[in-house]
């Protein structure tokens, strides 16, 4: 009887302790949990399918409203940048389409980078990102340029954790949100979330192309015409029902990176390297050599046809996003389609089949109606807030 009249004590502080315990994980899990089950439902606009919206967001990352509104704050937030001053809407901004109107982006310090900032509009659907396509998905973009030394010009990913978890606000959040502390990924993630909703369609040629012939102007509709024939541009910019964002999602050589002096002779080099067991050790040594960035895709792939070569983008709200091109060089859709018209320019590794278009005086301005067509409705939601 006394063994038994000991246990019964020491039987009920176990199940004290078992029970803080209990207690403890559930205030530490619920709310995650809570936010994981408040699944973000994004109104997906009219030539956009929902199944592929859906398609590309990760089981990974999930979408929740928690979070969506977790990757809006950071996007906005300047302290990720080493000096306070440069923010992803710096080069990404709302009321620019998500682009920043400028040739190339400025960073850190008024540093200039070598490429045009692109509008993160429907960026999503991108299997991968950049414009030589060397991030893998939006998680791995989000974070890349925080430790650029020209964009947002910090040491380490580390010191950008340590910065983020001196501010209550963010400790808080990411222990809502994630049920932990900060973390780099968990900044790709929350990021990345916030960019998944910046979807844009509806536009007069989606209105066009469900039905409503009168959605379109004459001169659009000819452009339309134009840009399926003469001039090919559906061979690159391609449009299904499936994948309806006018890119085939690779990397081609048109011959802007000639703009640049130095990449006749580096592209001259690669070409010879390509295939060979040198190729690449050849290659990374030219990349980093001044201009070596306008190799372009090769700097990854090593492969031939991926010398000079950047991704084709996005038609959709192209009329919202100049200037064009990686380098930024065009000014305007029309400077777009003439160089197009006059066959792209020559190098070492151009596309096989560009070739001057003679497209009439009329026929350019047609197809620059038709691109104009392609301007959607941008996501109000998020853009409001910051007009």
């Amino acid at each position: 009887m006394q063994k038994l009249r000991l246990s019964i004590p020491v039987r009920r502080l176990r199940l004290l302790i078992a029970l803080a315990f209990a207690l403890t994980v559930f205030a530490l899990v619920v709310p995650e949990l809570a936010a994981e089950q408040r699944l973000l439902k994004l109104a997906i606009p009219l030539g956009l399918p929902t199944d592929t919206w859906s398609y590309y967001v990760p089981r990974t990352n999930p979408m929740t409203e928690a979070k969506v509104e977790l990757g809006r704050k950071l996007f906005f937030d300047a302290r990720l940048s080493a000096d306070g001053k440069v923010s992803c809407s710096s080069c990404h901004d709302p009321k620019l389409a998500f682009g920043d109107g400028k040739a190339v982006a400025e960073g850190i310090s008024g540093k200039l980078g070598t490429r045009n900032s692109p509008s993160l509009l429907n960026a999503m659907f991108y299997p991968n990102q950049f414009w030589d396509g060397r991030a893998e998905g939006l998680e791995d973009q989000a974070i890349q340029p925080l430790t650029n030394p020209i964009e947002m010009g910090n040491a380490s990913y580390d010191q950008v954790v340590a910065r983020l978890k001196t501010l209550p606000e963010y400790r808080a959040e990411f222990q809502v949100v994630f049920g932990g502390e900060v973390t780099i990924a968990r900044v790709g993630q929350a990021i990345s979330a916030y960019e998944r909703t910046l979807v844009s369609g509806d536009s007069p040629f989606d209105r066009f192309n469900a039905g409503d012939q009168s959605a379109m102007s004459d001169a659009a509709k000819r452009g339309l015409t134009v840009f399926r024939g003469r001039a090919r541009c559906s061979r690159c910019h391609t449009f299904s029902e499936a994948l309806p964002f006018f890119t085939d999602f690779q990397y081609h050589n048109t011959g802007v990176a000639t703009n640049d002096p130095r990449f006749d002779k580096l592209s001259r080099i690669a070409f010879n390297a390509v295939d060979t067991e040198q190729s690449k050790e050849v290659i990374d040594g030219l990349a980093k050599q001044p201009g070596g960035e306008e190799l372009g895709r090769v700097r990854f792939s090593y492969v031939v046809f991926d010398i000079g070569a950047f991704r084709t983008p996005t038609l959709r709200n192209i009329a919202l996003t100049a200037p064009y091109f990686h380098d930024g060089s065009a000014r305007t859709l029309a400077e777009v389609v003439k160089f197009y018209n006059e066959g792209g320019k020559l190098n070492v590794a151009r596309e096989w089949d560009l070739a001057p278009l003679a497209l009439t005086d009329q026929e350019q301005r047609d197809l620059v109606a038709f691109l104009e067509s392609l301007t959607g409705k941008l996501p109000e939601n998020v853009v409001s807030q910051h007009r």
